[in-house]
């Protein structure tokens, strides 16, 4: 196995997680305890080709970034929500539950160990808590695992997105996964969007997907989607058919912060269509990988339309720069 390892904290110019820092943070459970959270090498990371997570998709994740402060530290941004909404995961797939101290425990210790990789603002030291459950069994298709490894790996990064404004096409037939595992970091949820948007991409020019089965709005492939114009922001609310994005829960709080009036409703595609013909519309997605994204072209049974102004997001602009500022140590934030 060979291993990518970053050797500087200069701006990453390789392409969004794939240099990773030659340590990462695990600790396994043997079906009754967690062993002691330790730092260990990549390259001393085995699974056993029968393992249930390589099966029977026994496996989930986070997605955080831990920020560089203008005193030189490195923090973690809104740790406290992604270990419950890890728990909260391993729970609805019958895997053994990290507790959220654990959780903490193990992502701190992968800062600390890979600390010195993380770059300065905009780039930032990504973090994926991982999952497995690694019973040792091909026969337990209808069982859970008893047991389970919980790793964090670290990845130096620059930005996510194109540096483009986005082209979204819009999905009305099919769901971006399963109801009762949308709420769920798990690497099918992605595997069921990614056909679908490659046919898309391919189609339409589109980089995302935004899922409305039923012409009911969920999100795409990667994003929560944001409907805003610099007084509102419109936006689905939460179900379990998609997931509660940390990132979407802070932009939604800051901008209730700013004076903006926050409506967390049904929206249907006909709502969208209507909303970006307005001059002052904009349309944005969200997301630990992209912070906020900005579209400007919505793609609607393969008819496009240029969204608001075309070129002009200052909402969008505002609110990823205030988001920003509170994770990089500039301003301060309550999120209690």
């Amino acid at each position: 196995m060979t291993i990518d390892t970053a050797v500087t904290p200069s701006q990453p110019t390789a392409p969004f997680g794939s240099v990773f820092g030659p340590t990462m943070s695990a600790s396994s459970f043997d079906g009754a305890v967690w062993t002691v959270p330790e730092v260990v090498a990549l390259d001393t990371f085995e699974l056993h080709p029968g393992t249930h997570a390589l099966h029977y998709g026994s496996s989930c994740f986070e997605g955080l970034k831990a920020h560089r402060f203008p005193d030189g530290r490195v923090v973690p941004f809104r740790l406290d929500r992604h270990a419950v909404r890890l728990a909260g995961s391993a729970a609805r797939l019958h895997l053994p539950q990290p507790s959220a101290e654990l959780t903490t425990q193990l992502v701190e210790q992968a800062v600390a160990a890979n600390a010195d990789l993380a770059p300065d603002p905009p780039g930032s030291l990504y973090l994926r808590p991982t999952l497995l459950g690694t019973d040792v069994t091909i026969g337990a298709a209808t069982a859970p695992s008893r047991t389970a490894v919980l790793y964090v790996l670290a990845c130096p990064v620059g930005e996510y997105l194109p540096p483009h404004p986005l082209t979204v096409a819009v999905e009305t037939e099919l769901p971006r996964t399963t109801p009762q595992f949308g709420v769920v970091k798990t690497g099918a949820n992605y595997a069921m969007a990614l056909g679908p948007t490659m046919v898309a991409r391919d189609a339409v020019g589109a980089d995302q997907l935004l899922f409305a089965p039923g012409g009911v709005l969920q999100e795409t492939g990667a994003s929560n989607v944001l409907l805003l114009d610099g007084e509102r922001i419109l936006t689905p609310a939460l179900t379990d058919g998609y997931l509660h994005g940390v990132t979407r829960d802070s932009l939604l709080r800051l901008a209730h912060h700013l004076g903006w009036s926050v409506d967390e409703r049904e929206v249907s595609v006909d709502d969208l269509v209507e909303w970006i013909a307005s001059p002052t519309a904009e349309l944005a997605l969200c997301g630990t990988a992209a912070i906020v994204g900005t579209v400007a072209t919505l793609v609607v049974d393969g008819q496009s339309h240029k969204v608001g102004t075309p070129g002009s997001t200052p909402a969008a602009t505002e609110l990823r720069a205030a988001l920003v500022a509170i994770q990089t140590g500039r301003t301060s934030f309550d999120w209690r």
